[in-house]
């Protein structure tokens, strides 16, 4: 049975529908003329349960079509069909569709209504839900972007079918994430039905993504603007952008990543206990999941000094308190320059 989240916040109401059809697309719709944002891989494979549309834009998939040069080339197409405000534009597809999307129908002509159908794991249980749509600039994850809920996200699981592992390891990165900030009970679950959620038993998944986006709405409906409590779902992200940015990673596996550094930092502060590490650090090895790399030192750590949560020589840095329990801690760039090295010599 599908599962219906409601979020109210400042920018707007956002229903988000769980293991839902693309058949209820045209309940969601209601009629209404659209134009469909897409990439060439989700165009290819299922654009005949696509609704009609307009028109669809096409965009070349991966990490490097978020830009602004992409976004003034949409627009322009938005130009050439006629767009109006009564347009309201649908964004399929996985992360990067989901970005421009919310960041295109938030812009042009000031604001047009759009909702997505993420067909991603990670695009189902984050780039999706939340309101942040943006882009990258010179290489820096998200540094020009809106906050703005969409009308609706329908998450349809049957898109996961033609995932392949290493896109689905993607998702569930950011799923351990969830739970290691703010739900025990979850991470427990992973930890016991690590085999069922990667052969993606639909009734396991519904409980799944279901409990991470719950936590993530939860953390947004207190904080849409990322003032404070929202900065938690940065657990493991400084070094995962450092890392994307200098390495040709996946998002996923940067996060990985990312986490053991936090989570050896939070050892080394004396706020979690080592054999809680430990058990992050094994339950990111069962989902296929990197906990260890060789890189470059320096080019790490210069992204990390331009990155948004900085302020002067300050960063706000999430940290475990126990699994399920985070804070956002304001260190010294030395400090995480530190929590580098271990990682190094590791």
């Amino acid at each position: 049975m599908s599962q219906r989240i409601y979020f109210h916040g400042e920018t707007g109401r956002c229903q988000i529908l769980i293991d839902d059809s693309m058949s209820q697309l045209s309940a969601c719709l209601a009629g209404q003329e659209i134009i469909i944002i897409t990439d060439d891989n989700v165009n290819r494979l299922y654009n005949q349960l696509f609704p009609p549309a307009r028109d669809i834009i096409i965009l070349q998939s991966g990490e490097g079509t978020k830009t602004l040069l992409t976004v003034e080339s949409i627009y322009r197409q938005l130009l050439c069909v006629s767009a109006d405000r009564s347009t309201f534009i649908l964004g399929i597809g996985g992360g990067v569709v989901s970005d421009i999307t919310g960041f295109v129908a938030s812009t042009f002509m000031r604001g047009l209504r759009f909702g997505f159908v993420p067909t991603t794991l990670l695009a189902q249980v984050d780039a999706a839900i939340g309101g942040k749509n943006g882009v990258n600039l010179n290489g820096f994850k998200n540094m020009i972007g809106v906050v703005n809920q969409p009308d609706f996200v329908l998450i349809d699981f049957s898109f996961l079918k033609t995932l392949p592992a290493k896109e689905l390891a993607n998702g569930f990165s950011e799923i351990i994430k969830c739970a290691a900030i703010a739900s025990r009970d979850l991470f427990e679950l992973l930890e016991e039905e690590s085999e069922q959620a990667l052969r993606l038993d639909n009734d396991l998944l519904r409980r799944i993504v279901g409990e991470t986006v719950r936590i993530k709405t939860a953390i947004v409906s207190l904080d849409e603007k990322d003032r404070g409590q929202r900065k938690k779902l940065n657990f493991g992200h400084t070094f995962a952008h450092a890392l994307e940015k200098a390495y040709r990673i996946t998002h996923g596996e940067a996060v990985s990543l990312g986490m053991i550094l936090a989570a050896n930092l939070s050892v080394k502060k004396n706020m979690l206990e080592a054999a809680e590490a430990s058990r992050i650090r094994k339950l990111l090895q069962m989902f296929g999941l990197p906990v260890s790399m060789k890189f470059d030192r320096d080019k790490i750590v210069e992204p990390i000094h331009q990155d948004k949560k900085k302020s002067g020589q300050m960063i706000d840095f999430v940290l475990l308190r126990s699994i399920g329990e985070a804070s956002v801690e304001r260190l010294r760039f030395s400090e995480v320059g530190e929590a580098i090295d271990d990682l190094c010599e590791s």
